[in-house]
């Protein structure tokens, strides 16, 4: 990823919660996969993404996405989980899972995803610097990319901190969708920390407006973390729903078709398990 960043590419990554979904982002036209902290916490927790779930806990999701995918993961740290030690610890755990870049945000912990939040408190400058070269120094892995991330909602601090994780060694920066409001102020940001961005694609912001030349533009990274998410909430619900209220053995126009079992068992691998299987069984190995 970092030569491909290098050379001027732009990746796109589909966000993922767990394993299956990280499955589905690999077998489409996505670049890479975004392990999303919002949905990984709503997933595993059933709950907001408020720094609930543990580093183990996101670790071991991540790990479980890194043995079904090929394409590499971006990986939402959050704030590191602790003291600059535990930063230190989280790159190494994330590194020995598979992650190929990770992003790590400048609140408080526990933190406050700023997709459902209105505010958001931030650790100081010098703290934030600290979680940085304590990323930069604790990774092994050259390549691994350190992605620093302001939730500052002042556009003018946001230019500041940004400005200031470059110069730390942050090999990309990401800014909140709320703290800007066009392409112009993103191209501002760009030239102010001298590195190229980490853009979110969400519904609902401001962001939606951005062409795909804009955003190859002043992006290295660009991401749509919970479309998946929200695509299943809103998909299971309809198809329940209607289920609920039939009560019968009925499944001809549900809101949403449903995958075939068979398409299902090819998208999961189930036939190459049952080969591998019987190769083992019938002694095929000896």
């Amino acid at each position: 990823m970092r030569a491909r960043i290098d050379r001027g590419d732009t990746l796109w990554f589909g966000g993922a919660q767990d394993a299956l979904s990280a499955l589905l982002v690999d077998q489409s036209d996505f670049d890479g996969i975004f392990s999303t902290g919002f949905g990984i916490s709503a997933a595993l927790l059933g709950q907001p993404d408020m720094e609930l779930y543990t580093l183990s806990e996101n670790v071991a999701t991540v790990d479980r996405m890194a043995h079904v995918v090929t394409k590499p993961i971006f990986v939402d740290a959050d704030t590191g989980y602790g003291s600059v030690l535990n930063v230190g610890r989280t790159v190494r755990e994330f590194e020995k899972a598979g992650a190929a870049a990770l992003q790590l945000e400048d609140q408080v912990s526990p933190k406050r995803c700023p997709a459902a939040t209105t505010t958001s408190t931030l650790v100081s400058v010098n703290d934030a610097l600290a979680r940085i070269k304590a990323a930069l120094d604790a990774r092994t892995d050259p390549d691994l990319l350190i992605v620093a991330r302001t939730d500052a909602m002042d556009p003018a601090e946001a230019l500041d901190r940004a400005a200031r994780y470059a110069e730390a060694g942050a090999d990309l920066i990401q800014p909140i969708s709320r703290t800007f409001n066009s392409y112009e102020q993103l191209v501002q940001l760009r030239e102010a920390c001298g590195r190229r961005l980490s853009l979110q694609l969400m519904a609902g912001t401001w962001m939606t407006a951005l062409t795909r030349t804009q955003i190859e533009s002043v992006a290295a990274f660009a991401s749509y973390p919970i479309a998946s998410l929200l695509t299943t909430v809103h998909t299971v619900q309809a198809n329940l729903a209607e289920l609920a209220r039939r009560r019968s053995g009925d499944f001809d126009d549900l809101p949403f078709a449903q995958t075939t079992m068979a398409d299902f068992k090819q998208l999961i691998g189930w036939h190459a398990l049952e080969a591998r299987q019987a190769h083992y069984e019938t002694g095929a190995a000896r």
